[in-house]
């Protein structure tokens, strides 16, 4: 076990914001600012003292034996409020036949749709590029270990859980889709009405058009980029589809990338795992591997570990058992690597 998820800290702060200015992301600004109010609202959310509609939790993953952070991830615990609403776009199928020339079409239809009871979302996971590619697979564990927060506090979350997926884009950060949809309407570029989103959604209310648009009427860019996910996107909507998300026939109003979706009691992670008391470290090989999780003290920490289970006992390499200060005897929350 070489790396540890656990819950930000304000001593995190400054790695995360050198991590952000590696990426653009409208949900990880690599402004300090608000870095720290994304920090100190986890801080509150983490300790129960937010209600759901104001909680979003961000995780870190720490390289054990250096203490550098590798990465950050985060859940919103309800994407879509009466003050926040959430936005998308339906694609709904839509038949029309003609007697007289005994000729039909199924059309596809982009209708508006706004959501004030929304999902849990899945969000903002980024990994230092120093990170990339090492066999512990970062992007893997920090995604998937946010599961097993889920699983323990499911009270504090949604039924549904959703991931907004990141869609191909050009070199110089344009939508296709935006180009031939949202800027007809709104007549601001897509970084503009990306950006001004995460402030204020009004404006998708007042100029996005109420009526359905025929996607047809679209050019062929347009069509062709709807409901696909970026090259770099790829990897991770896998991941999500094998914990079993699925697209739900929804995309984002301003780029076209699919929503995927799941029950939070579906979800391959939460589905197979379960409680069981740790026996130390045992004296045979370890033949598998777990997602562990524990809350020892009040304090969540995460990994992968190989292991041995045997009648709801668990025996771990003493380092595991050393980086999630565990002794014998104690309880923790694991589910198998598939």
């Amino acid at each position: 076990m070489n790396f540890l998820v656990r819950p930000v800290k304000r001593e995190d702060i400054d790695s995360i914001c050198e991590i952000a200015k590696q990426f653009s992301l409208l949900n990880l600004p690599p402004v300090k600012t608000k870095i720290t109010k994304i920090v100190e609202t986890s801080i509150q959310s983490f300790s129960g003292k937010l209600d759901r509609t104001k909680s979003r939790y961000m995780f870190v993953i720490e390289e054990i034996d250096t203490k550098k952070i590798a990465g950050c991830c985060q859940l919103v615990a309800k994407h879509g409020t009466e003050l926040d609403p959430n936005y998308s776009i339906q694609i709904i199928k839509k038949e029309r036949f003609s007697e007289d020339l005994g000729v039909g079409f199924i059309h596809q239809i982009l209708r508006l749709r706004m959501n004030e009871d929304g999902p849990t979302e899945i969000a903002g996971l980024v990994v230092d590029r120093g990170y990339r590619g090492r066999p512990e697979k970062i992007g893997r564990l920090l995604s998937l270990t946010r599961f097993l927060y889920i699983g323990l506090h499911q009270d504090r979350f949604e039924d549904e859980l959703l991931a907004e997926m990141a869609p191909p884009l050009s070199e110089d950060g344009r939508s296709d889709f935006w180009e031939a949809y949202g800027r007809r309407f709104t007549g601001m570029s897509y970084k503009e009405a990306d950006t001004l989103s995460h402030e204020n959604k009004g404006f998708i209310k007042s100029l996005f058009p109420e009526e359905d648009i025929y996607l047809c009427l679209l050019d062929a860019k347009a069509r062709l980029s709807i409901g696909r996910v970026g090259e770099e996107t790829r990897p991770a909507l896998h991941l999500l589809e094998k914990q079993g998300f699925k697209y739900n026939n929804e995309v984002d109003p301003f780029d076209g990338g699919p929503h995927v979706v799941a029950k939070k009691q579906e979800v391959t992670l939460i589905k197979k795992s379960q409680t069981v008391e740790v026996s130390g470290n045992g004296q045979k090989g370890y033949t598998e591997h777990y997602f562990i999780a524990t809350e020892k003290e009040g304090s969540f920490k995460a990994g992968q570990t190989a292991a041995t289970l045997e009648n709801d006992h668990l025996f771990l390499p003493e380092r595991t058992m050393r980086a999630l200060n565990l002794e014998e005897g104690d309880k923790v929350y694991i589910s198998p690597v598939v």
